[in-house]
């Protein structure tokens, strides 16, 4: 007899999000954020070194045995809940979850147990838009060495270590030392993208690339969904928040039917997006129907999130046009996760294939 996934969140995962919040209110939160995307050194090092080292969120994922933490991706989604609730400028799903994910599939204990231990900050080489199931660009291999260049890598510019997908069908481990990073044009000014050039770069040979790829951009995915679930709570309860306070003909302007409808509709496609991404997160740590739950996790979550972040923006009035208020960091991260790891028309695709629902 199958069992249903329990969807709620267990006295432990609530205690992880408490711990998180607590730590990121006391850095300041989205205002520090907006300080900090002002600044030539938009990732946050030291925050990212007390999640990952002094409260071991790094190695989340990562078994006992490597020195991580033994945990299931249902923690790693509370984590990626409250990151995106504060938009915070840190290299955690692309290290703690995209790269050690390759490097799970890879069977590579050395660097899993650096990545753990908060010494290294891991990026997978393939660009952030690439879907589980896209093809991905690749470098080339030449007498050991490797050459080319690939685009859009989020957060390389903080990254130890690179995982490069090459044309021999092997994903090398790169040392960032050894490659050219520059910095691209990103609309989330809290998700960095790069080029990443090798010229003769030198790399050890991990094992295949194909699935050790497929798997961390599955995980991904699927998790990136948490993060959007974070950023839509946070979007909900400021302008609940904000529309309690703000008067107009000496009354709340959350009173007015007409915004109460607004907020009605957006609470509800909140709580589904939770549901979509709490099940995608159960599905990742049992093993059980991943692929399907990832897909209608992504294909509900990216139009949910940018909508929230949206009608947070236009129900704040002229203050949320500002670059003071912290809505624009949400927005943009919004826009910038609904193609991340797919867009949501690629995962709808991917989904009518695994159920058999073609379009005629």
């Amino acid at each position: 007899m199958s069992t249903q996934p329990d969807l709620l969140y267990s006295e432990e995962e609530e205690a992880l999000r408490s711990a998180v919040r607590d730590l990121l209110t006391d850095r300041g939160g989205p205002a520090a954020v907006i300080a900090r995307t002002e600044s030539d050194a938009p990732h946050d090092i030291a925050l990212w070194k007390t999640l990952a080292d002094a409260m071991g969120l790094a190695g989340l994922l990562i078994p006992e045995e490597l020195d991580g933490q033994g945990a299931t991706h249902r923690e790693a989604a509370v984590v990626l809940e409250e990151l995106g609730r504060a938009v915070a400028p840190v290299p955690y799903l692309t290290s703690a979850v995209v790269a050690t994910e390759a490097l799970l599939e890879c069977g590579a204990g050395d660097l899993l147990a650096q990545l753990a231990s908060a010494t290294t900050v891991g990026a997978l080489a393939v660009g952030l838009h690439t879907a589980p199931g896209a093809p991905f660009a690749t470098v080339r291999t030449e007498r050991g060495l490797l050459y080319g260049e690939l685009t859009g890598i989020a957060d390389a510019a903080v990254a130890d270590l690179l995982l490069v997908p090459a044309d021999d069908g092997g994903l090398y481990a790169v040392d960032a030392s050894a490659v050219t990073v520059t910095p691209q044009v990103s609309l989330d000014l809290t998700r960095p993208l790069a080029t990443v050039t090798l010229d003769g770069a030198a790399g050890r040979r991990l094992g295949a690339a194909e699935p050790a790829v497929r798997r961390a951009l599955r995980a991904a995915a699927g998790l990136l969904a948490s993060e959007q679930l974070g950023l839509a709570e946070w979007a909900l309860t400021e302008t609940v928040r904000y529309l309690k306070e703000r008067k107009q003909f000496n009354r709340p302007v959350g009173g007015f039917q007409a915004l109460k409808h607004r907020l009605a509709q957006l609470w509800l496609e909140v709580v589904n997006l939770r549901a979509a991404a709490r099940a995608a997160a159960d599905a990742l740590a049992s093993g059980k129907d991943t692929d399907v739950a990832v897909a209608v996790a992504q294909a509900y979550a990216a139009p949910a999130a940018v909508r929230a972040a949206e009608e947070a923006l236009q129900l704040h009035a002229g203050i949320g046009m500002t670059w003071e208020h912290p809505i624009h960091l949400y927005l943009k991260r919004a826009k910038a996760d609904s193609i991340a790891y797919g867009t949501a028309g690629a995962h709808r695709e991917a989904l009518a294939e695994l159920v058999d629902l073609r379009a005629p």
